[in-house]
Formats: C-alpha cells, structure tokens, sequence
C-alpha cells in the first residue's frame, strides 16, 4: 500500500489551487471580452429570440394542430412545445462561438504568450468553458423571457425551472468541450466558425421542434436515438412537470461521454499544439 508523504499532499494542494487560481482569472478575462467585443453574444442570444419568434409565428399555427393536444393545438400549443428545442439550438450553435474564440486565441499569439507563463493547461481550457457556460445560459434566459411574454408558462414550477437550467449548463459544458477541440484542430479562424456546424443543425433532427413519431421511420429513429433528443425531452419534462422516462438519464450518459471525449481530444491536441510552437 503506497502512503502519500505530507510535502507530497503539500504540493498536490497547492497545485490544485493554483489551477482554480488560473481559471478564475482566465475565466474573469473571457467574461471581459464578451463585454468589450459583444457582437458575437448579441449574434448568440438574438438568433434563438429571431427563431423562436418564426417557429412559433410562422410555422406555430400549422405545427401547432399537428400535435394533436387536447386543447387543439394551433400557436399556444406550439409555444409550449418549442422553447425546450429552441434553447438547445441555442446551446449548439453556441459551440461555434468557443471554437472561434479559442481558434482567435491560438492564432494571435495569446496561446503562445501563456505557454510562456507559468499556467495551467488545463485551467486556459476549463476557463473557455464555463465562460461558453455563462454565454449559453444568458441566452437561454433571453429565449425564456421572450416565450414568457409570448405566453410561454413553465408548469413544472421554481424547481423544474431550475433543474431545466441545470440541465442545459451540463449540455453546454459538454458541447463546449467538443468546441474546443474542433476550434484546436482549425487552421483557421474561419474554419473553427465552420467546424461545429453540425452542431447546431442537430437539434432540427430531433423532436426539439416536432415530435419523432411524425417522421419518417428511418428519420425518426435517427431522431430518437441522436443526443439532443434526450436533452430536449429531459428539458421539456421539468420545464412542463411531465414524466421524463429514460430521457433523464440517457442525457446523462451523453453529457459524461461528450464531456470525457471532448476533455481528452481538446487537452492532446493543445498539448501538442504548445509542443510544437
């Protein structure tokens, strides 16, 4: 049995802390640059309000008595059934945004000046992702305020709310981690901003905006079994306080995995990005 000494815990401490030190401080550095540059948020959080606003005005009548509720459907129905798929969309189409920022950061020289310092690798990564974290939750309260003054109205209550949002942090977290790889791997900047296209149209092929059982068979199980379906359903059922099923733990799973791949591929390939700079 190997027994750790008391400098050995000393240094992992203290390591441990200076990592937490470094995300802080990266962490306070992307939420500045959102600020100082915020066309990119203003694109993030605008573009779920602009689509919202179209599904539920443009397609909500239609789509809407297809649902076939008991009220009859039609745009009111429609809105109840959407935010969930909206937000999503959201959260994918946020992953465009880490990659590019990160791609910016290893392009001009910011990643090359911070190899330079003292910082932990792993801190320059983490701090992209809760920053992309925070960007993904303020959209989707902009996409929530927007459906409440629609006439949007979670049935779930205060805690489903809150779990809903809990929810769609851990999808971002672990998008976010997807996005860093891809931003890593881009030549180019506008590479990055191409990359996590699919992404944001996963949530199309989902039963984010109609249910699976509506489509044809071979897209419906494409649908039913690609991760945005358990996260929307996950999300639906606390927002809406209806049963949730496997969906529940399915997103689980997708989250750990997405998060695991993503964590490992973005850590090598930056790693050896900084290896041979």
């Amino acid at each position: 049995m190997t027994t750790m000494t008391a400098p050995a815990l000393v240094r992992e401490s203290g390591a441990l802390e200076r990592t937490l030190a470094d995300t802080a401080t990266l962490t306070g550095r992307g939420l500045q640059r959102l600020i100082r540059y915020p066309s990119m948020v203003i694109m993030m959080i605008g573009l779920p309000v602009i689509f919202l606003l179209m599904f539920v005005y443009v397609f909500g009548g239609m789509l809407g008595t297809g649902l076939g509720t008991a009220g009859g459907g039609g745009v009111a129905a429609y809105l109840q059934y959407v935010v969930p798929g909206i937000v999503l969309m959201a959260v994918g189409t946020g992953g465009a945004g880490t990659a590019i920022y990160i791609a910016m950061d290893m392009r001009q020289g910011v990643a090359a000046r911070l190899a330079t310092m003292d910082v932990s690798r792993i801190a320059i990564l983490s701090a992209h992702a809760l920053v992309s974290v925070v960007q993904a939750l303020l959209a989707t309260l902009a996409v929530g305020g927007v459906a409440m003054l629609l006439g949007f109205r979670p049935a779930g209550g205060v805690l489903g709310t809150l779990g809903a949002l809990g929810v769609v942090a851990l999808v971002a977290f672990a998008i976010t981690w997807l996005s860093l790889a891809l931003g890593i791997i881009s030549d180019t900047v506008e590479t990055a901003s191409n990359l996590p296209m699919p992404l944001s149209f996963l949530p199309f092929l989902s039963s984010g905006f109609v249910p699976t059982d509506s489509m044809p068979a071979w897209l419906g199980v494409v649908a039913e079994y690609q991760p945005f379906t358990p996260f929307i359903e996950t999300v639906r059922g606390l927002l809406m306080g209806t049963d949730i099923g496997n969906y529940g733990w399915q997103a689980l799973l997708w989250c750990v995995l997405l998060t695991g791949t993503g964590m490992v591929w973005s850590l090598s390939k930056y790693e050896a990005s900084q290896t041979r700079s």
